[in-house]
């Protein structure tokens, strides 16, 4: 039996004025800052050299503008499943102010109230690693730090929650593949 030939190439969106102060930045439709748009410009040169059968995007602009900053714009499949995780009532909070008003908190353990929690953002991951793994070529995907993360998680059969071992800067590139025929991190948050 063969060894399966795709690599998905995850690239998280360049820097939002949110992302830079720490606040959790879910599915407000944020643009990208002055230098987040410099990161998106030079991951042109970065993934200088790949062909893509297909181009994946979260629908909201920090991403979509990443893609078209870093010359991935040729016709990107958007799609829903991408978003960043949704925060609920800690959209646009701090780590500090969220665990000031509930101690111990835990993202990756509790979840957001009126948002998601970890099984939630990892049935969205599997849809898309479904559809994804559905193309025979190599696959680019541009969207959030934490939807990224569970990504990660997803591709090797681990749990959601296992995404809190991935940390991934912005404009961090990620190659997820195979070796002998399992699933593997290749390279993960190259900067």
């Amino acid at each position: 039996m063969s060894q399966p030939a795709q690599r998905v190439v995850v690239v998280r969106h360049g820097e939002t004025e949110w992302s830079l102060s720490g606040r959790h930045t879910g599915w407000t439709d944020l643009p990208l800052d002055a230098r987040g748009r410099r990161q998106a410009q030079e991951l042109r040169e970065r993934l200088r050299g790949w062909r893509f059968e297909a181009v994946f995007s979260s629908p909201l602009r920090r991403a979509l503008d990443t893609c078209r900053l870093a010359g991935l714009d040729h016709d990107p499949l958007v799609r829903d499943d991408l978003r960043e995780w949704n925060y609920g009532r800690y959209e646009g909070l701090t780590s500090e102010e969220i665990e000031a008003q509930r101690p111990g908190w835990s993202l990756w353990r509790d979840g957001c109230p009126q948002g998601e929690d970890a099984a939630a953002v990892g049935r969205r991951a599997d849809r898309a690693l479904a559809e994804i793994r559905g193309m025979a070529g190599d696959v680019c995907v541009v969207a959030h730090g934490h939807l990224l993360r569970v990504l990660g998680a997803r591709w090797l059969g681990l749990p959601p929650e296992a995404g809190r071992h991935f940390a991934l800067a912005a404009a961090g590139i990620s190659v997820l593949g195979h070796e002998h025929r399992d699933a593997v991190l290749s390279s993960w948050n190259q900067r």
